[in-house]
């Protein structure tokens, strides 16, 4: 018994005259051209509501699992250390600190992929977009490991006189605006982390400062999201009480929901970012009659 896809490939009687025509790709939801700085800011906003489902998916699933890691985690120690302060205190910090980089690392990548695949006219949900992560997940691993270091080098030097601070975080934006594109070029181009950092740093040439303005902007915007969503746990604890596993609950949850949001905004800023300097640096919106993008 021949499968479906089989039969409706060649219509009745095997008459190839007769098959369907190909069902054309939907057109991206953020048209492929060079953007203004306020487009680079609006377009991931865009993005993310053009696949809410699968944004709501991904990130819904990531927090509750990272949430439930953290308290797992915690409730271990803590029942090791016969309930010490100190002991559940510190893994508290260390467990959300671990499954926050994990969170990350699954959110970028995977947010990374569905948003590519939008520009190609494909329509990835979240199992989609988790396996074509997934198979760059080396490159991607090595590129959330040095961006982790590179921020804490940056900020621990910077941190040396207070002065100093404000001049680190410039020199922070300028370093993350160089290596903004990084896993866009591994996921799109499926390069190696090295062919990706150097792939990053010459599409970005030219815009390094205004990528760093989008950067410090994005920065900003988290800080204002962030604002509500630690109000809530705290709103909550009115009625649950400082009970500690409650508070805990509340306070990691609200922690981890500001991250999953600010991860999927700025990975889909990413992907904007990569295909705006694209097309002004290797014209990816001229369309050559006759021939492909």
């Amino acid at each position: 018994m021949r499968p479906v896809e089989a039969v409706g490939a060649v219509g009745a009687g095997n008459d190839p005259a007769r098959a369907p025509a190909p069902m054309p790709s939907p057109p991206p939801t953020v048209p492929i051209r060079p953007k203004r700085y306020r487009e680079l800011l609006d377009e991931p906003f865009a993005l993310i509501q053009a696949h809410i489902k699968a944004f709501a998916a991904l990130g819904g699933s990531a927090l509750v699992l990272a949430v439930l890691g953290v308290l797992g985690v915690t409730g271990l120690v803590s029942h090791l250390t016969d309930g010490s302060d100190d002991g559940t205190a510190w893994a508290v910090v260390l467990a959300t600190g671990a499954f926050l980089w994990l969170l990350r690392l699954v959110l970028r990548g995977a947010t990374v992929a569905i948003a590519l695949a939008d520009f190609g006219g494909v329509r990835y949900g979240a199992v989609a977009g988790l396996r074509a992560a997934g198979r760059r997940a080396g490159p991607l691993v090595l590129a959330q490991v040095m961006f982790s270091l590179l921020g804490i080098g940056v900020l621990v030097v910077g941190s040396l006189l207070i002065i100093t601070y404000p001049l680190a975080l410039l020199w922070l934006s300028y370093v993350r605006a160089r290596r903004f594109v990084i896993e866009p070029a591994i996921i799109g181009e499926q390069a190696g982390y090295g062919v990706a950092v150097a792939r990053s740093k010459e599409l970005v040439q030219g815009a390094d400062w205004t990528v760093a303005g989008l950067w410090l902007t994005q920065r900003v915007i988290f800080a204002v999201l962030a604002v509500p969503a630690f109000g809530i746990p705290f709103f909550l604890s009115d009625f649950s009480g400082t009970h500690r596993w409650a508070f805990i609950t509340l306070v990691v949850g609200g922690l981890l929901l500001v991250a999953t949001v600010s991860e999927i905004v700025e990975a889909t800023s990413r992907a904007v970012t990569y295909i705006d300097r694209r097309c002004a640096r290797e014209g990816l919106d001229i369309h050559i009659p006759g021939g492909s993008r």
